[in-house]
């Protein structure tokens, strides 16, 4: 688009503006989505793009970890781009604290060490399935095959769901983490308010221990949740489920598909596998949450208004070199201290599934490599990434000789 002085409002300083939609970045790296983000870095520490209705966007780690915590001037309760007012009904993430306190409780539980024991269980009997069954076949669609089936029969069977409902369940998860149609995120939240209410009036009569139920029985201040709540809830934690732990999986194993020495080195060291998941998570960074200014706000001599919306991409703060050395390069002999990222947030609002996420990740490195030691991405199937307020690989073929 054409950007004149009338596509920006007058507190932005024209020499901040640039021409980035982070709805399009396929164009810009259709091999590598967090390095057409890390173009930011040759410009200001802080930009301001006219494109998804105008937005600031932080670009260095150091800003965006500030922002991050700072719910007095970055608010929560606008989190996603294009701005939509949905985003105060999903909760605990469109609330700061202290309200959000009392919802983050109520699912905490869930991801207790004894659970995630089990659910680790689950996901390494899933994984060891899945890959005896496309480990012969000499070829796979690693998303549909297997990044989009691991976390989500584990996740489906934490809130007690069916199965047989993943795959609508999935196409409305990619609406809503990926696109930049306000009006259908809207429509596809109203969809799983629809496909839940029959299931979260079943367990309000009836609560079990799956973490819907442990949604409904919580206590907020004294009182249960209304329904309204859990319904907020319940939406955030599937939206979440059904796609994180999918799309992270989708680039690691494009990165391992393409680097055979590293993929190598996990196989014969399997100790080094939770130290480089960490260096993975901070190469390919997911989400790009937003807030919005409370008030009016001096910061680092930029004038920021109350209502602007400034987006803080999680893959930046990772790829930032003023925090990591060579950023872009993936060194799995990193020492721990010295690998910086964002991958799950911080401050209140630090993503309370991490250990389950790190947990399948690492499963999927433990059951994968042995069995699938050498593949490499079908350079005649397309290779798919896509941006959004969440990273993904869409498509990824591989191949291997059986």
């Amino acid at each position: 688009m054409a950007i004149t002085n009338a596509s920006f409002p007058d507190n932005v300083p024209p020499e901040l503006v640039v021409d980035f939609d982070f709805f399009a970045l396929d164009q810009l790296g259709k091999d590598d989505i967090q390095l057409a983000w890390a173009t930011l870095h040759d410009g200001p520490d802080i930009v301001w793009t006219p494109h998804n209705g105008g937005h600031w966007i932080a670009t260095r780690a150091d800003d965006i970890g500030e922002m991050e915590v700072d719910y007095e001037h970055f608010s929560n309760k606008n989190f996603n781009l294009p701005r939509s007012d949905y985003d105060q009904h999903s909760l605990p993430l469109g609330l700061d604290p202290p309200f959000h306190t009392p919802f983050r409780k109520a699912i905490m539980p869930a991801f207790q060490p004894r659970v995630i024991k089990t659910l680790e269980g689950i996901a390494r009997d899933t994984a060891r399935s899945l890959v005896a069954k496309i480990a012969p076949r000499g070829e796979c669609e690693f998303v549909e095959d297997f990044a989009k089936v691991l976390p989500i029969n584990v996740f489906l069977g934490m809130v007690d769901l069916p199965l047989e409902h993943r795959s609508f369940l999935l196409e409305w998860a990619e609406i809503a983490v990926r696109s930049s149609d306000v009006a259908l995120r809207a429509e596809v939240h109203a969809k799983m308010r629809d496909y839940l209410t029959p299931y979260i009036d079943a367990r309000m009569q009836n609560p079990g221990d799956d973490v819907l139920s442990m949604v409904i029985t919580s206590d907020i201040n004294g009182r249960p949740p209304s329904r309204d709540e859990v319904f907020g809830m319940s939406t955030l934690l599937l939206f979440g489920g059904l796609d994180t732990v999918a799309s992270q999986l989708g680039f690691i194993a494009m990165h391992l598909a393409r680097n055979p020495q590293q993929r190598r080195a996990l196989l014969e060291q399997p100790q080094m596998r939770a130290r480089a998941t960490e260096e993975l998570l901070r190469r390919y960074g997911l989400p790009n949450t937003a807030r919005v200014l409370t008030k009016d706000y001096l910061y680092k001599g930029i004038q920021l208004r109350e209502g602007d919306m400034i987006q803080l991409p999680k893959c930046l703060f990772g790829l930032d070199d003023r925090k990591n050395a060579d950023p872009l390069t993936v060194d799995f002999d990193r020492k721990p201290s010295d690998v910086k990222h964002a991958a799950f947030g911080s401050g209140p609002h630090v993503c309370p599934g991490a250990v389950l996420a790190r947990r399948e990740l690492m499963v999927f490195m433990d059951e994968w490599l042995p069995m699938i030691p050498d593949f490499e991405i079908d350079p005649d199937k397309p290779l798919i990434m896509k941006s959004g307020p969440v990273n993904g690989v869409l498509a990824l073929p591989l191949k291997w000789k059986v």
